[in-house]
């Protein structure tokens, strides 16, 4: 019956420095996640165009870089694959910079013009917590994306997800 109060403290003493050593630091992380989402486009140069945008990020899940790609379908349609380097603000929050290409075919100008160029891709996404739902935002500036006399297009879109 002496060594019980012993006992009790080697037992104790083990299970606190079992918890010191196993216990890591909590890390804030990109908000993860790809996603799949859909929402409205406005072209904003050569007159106001407006449309819909089908958006998709892939997320690498070591990294903060993200894979991404819209299409914006107003009077031509383009497609604007870009790759991303995500900042993130908080746990469910990021902002985002990518650069890509604007693809696009047809006469008639899309939101973000009708000829191949260059854009930058600045953004936001939001991780609804506990649920798969995502907000997103964000604007391409396409250079030099006119056929008949070059010049920059910007288009603004925004909408919903589904994380996967």
């Amino acid at each position: 019956m002496k060594f019980i109060p012993h006992l009790v403290a080697a037992v104790a003493t083990s299970s606190i420095l079992s918890l010191a050593i196993n216990t890591r630091p909590a890390q804030a992380q990109v908000a993860y996640g790809s996603y799949v989402g859909i929402g409205p486009t406005v072209g904003m140069t050569d007159g106001i165009q407006v449309g819909g945008v089908l958006a998709f990020r892939y997320k690498l899940l070591e990294a903060p870089i993200s894979f991404r790609a819209q299409a914006l379908i107003g009077q031509n349609t383009a497609v604007v694959p870009t790759v991303s380097y995500d900042i993130p603000l908080n746990w469910q929050t990021d902002a985002y910079l990518g650069a890509g290409l604007v693809l696009t075919g047809g006469e008639s100008a899309s939101p973000v013009g009708n000829k191949m160029s260059f854009a930058l891709q600045p953004g936001i996404d939001y991780a609804v917590p506990n649920s798969n739902t995502v907000f997103f935002g964000n604007a391409i500036i396409a250079f030099d994306a006119y056929r008949n006399g070059g010049g920059t297009a910007v288009s603004v879109q925004g909408g919903v997800g589904l994380r996967f």
